[in-house]
């Protein structure tokens, strides 16, 4: 049998039954409350059909006023926890491993959602072109840092209550924990800024908390950039430091992937222009940080075909994470197992723009999630430019209905 279908134990005893992870990918699907709607369940039970032996869902959000996008879900009390309850089951109907992934945008914040933006320091979102589509970030205060910790920990404690069977706690792409970590975005002089040590201390403290509270059969992952892409920024030898650091709390699984709005790597592009492979990008990165990472490693990032994902498994990397070849093809684990030599193809905007190149890409991606939540056949081939505006509009009228939503909650 490949090795894509032997199980895996983790440090704390929980089996995956398999080395195949549905990667996050934001949906955008939550209801009108900002909790599961019927269609993200749909979708979530389209992934666990495929045969994936984990799954782990988009940012679910700790904050109501920190949302990485319109549509997105929130979890910060039991308000809604029967729904949640019913994601998690469908997410386990055909028993994989699911994780709620849990997120704060920081300064990643849309302009439109009409929140204040927060980071560790503030430093705006640089896209050229771009900069008016993101909050002016305000620094946080030690106050606001040791509330937001509280906030990972009480969402982490209902996503066990609702019957998830671990958490991963999102420090990649750019988010807020990502931002502590970059020098780019943390300028900080006090205990959370300067030495790596204290730029990765909220991400420490949380895992921590979340450690301590949550049941030891209770998964606690962590996604984490292998690199910023960006020169100054946070590279693979601070993220191979960040490991050592995290290899004495706890952790079951790391998740690898790379980049951020300003540089998205996540897509296969770099702001500092490096070159990365067709599939499996960030490979050697995952490597090199496995060689000091005492937990399980996942790499995640363009993998697409059953002969690079065995080549991942290769060396010391554990699992293969998938997304966008996952919301193309959900049935494509399974159709491994049984022997099929299925591919999928890459979703590839060559615009001048590479801004707008990566905002298209992935708004054909979110076309395939929309229409898989709706039970019907996915289409990769749609035009990048109507599924582009098609995103923004849907992107108008959510913000709209979020903002109502929190100006009821008042």
């Amino acid at each position: 049998m490949s090795k894509l279908f032997l199980p895996l134990r983790l440090p704390n005893g929980q089996v995956i039954p398999n080395r195949i992870a549905k990667a996050a990918m934001e949906e955008n699907l939550a209801g009108a409350e900002h909790a599961p709607s019927p269609e993200l369940i749909q979708l979530y039970r389209s992934w666990a059909q495929g045969g994936a032996g984990l799954i782990i869902t988009g940012n679910v959000m700790v904050d109501r006023h920190a949302l990485t996008g319109p549509g997105g879900v929130v979890l910060e009390n039991d308000q809604h926890l029967a729904r949640f309850r019913d994601w998690s089951q469908a997410c386990r109907s055909q028993g994989a491993q699911a994780w709620l992934q849990i997120n704060h945008p920081g300064r990643q914040l849309m302009a439109v959602l009409g929140q204040p933006a927060l980071g560790p320091s503030a430093v705006p979102v640089n896209i050229p072109g771009l900069e008016k589509l993101f909050a002016q970030p305000s620094a946080l205060s030690e106050v606001q840092i040791e509330a937001l910790i509280g906030r990972y920990l009480t969402t982490a404690m209902l996503a066990e209550r609702a019957g998830f069977t671990g958490v991963q706690i999102h420090a990649a792409h750019g988010y807020l924990f990502s931002q502590f970590l970059s020098p780019l975005s943390n300028r900080r002089e006090d205990q959370w800024g300067g030495s790596l040590e204290n730029r990765a201390r909220i991400l420490l403290r949380t895992v921590e908390a979340v450690r301590a509270r949550v049941a030891p059969a209770f998964c606690v992952g962590v996604k984490l950039n292998s690199a910023d892409f960006q020169r100054g920024g946070f590279d693979v030898e601070d993220a191979a430091a960040v490991v050592q650091l995290l290899n004495q709390k706890g952790v079951d699984l790391l998740e690898l992937s790379g980049g951020s709005y300003e540089s998205p790597a996540m897509q296969g592009q770099t702001r500092d222009g490096s070159t990365l492979a067709r599939e499996a990008y960030f490979l050697e990165f995952a490597e090199r940080i496995s060689e000091v990472a005492s937990m399980p490693v996942m790499v995640t990032g363009g993998v697409r075909r059953m002969a690079v994902a065995e080549r991942v498994l290769q060396g010391r990397v554990a699992m293969v994470g998938m997304a966008t070849a996952l919301a193309i093809e959900p049935k494509l684990p399974g159709r491994w197992r049984a022997g099929e030599d299925a591919a999928v193809q890459p979703v590839v905007v060559n615009w001048k723009n590479k801004a707008l190149a990566a905002a298209a890409t992935q708004a054909v991606v979110k076309k395939q999630l929309v229409l898989l939540s709706k039970n019907r056949p996915t289409n990769p081939n749609v035009s990048p430019l109507l599924a582009l505006i098609g995103s923004q509009l849907t992107l108008r009228q959510q913000a709209r209905r979020y903002r109502r939503w929190l100006a009821s909650m008042r």
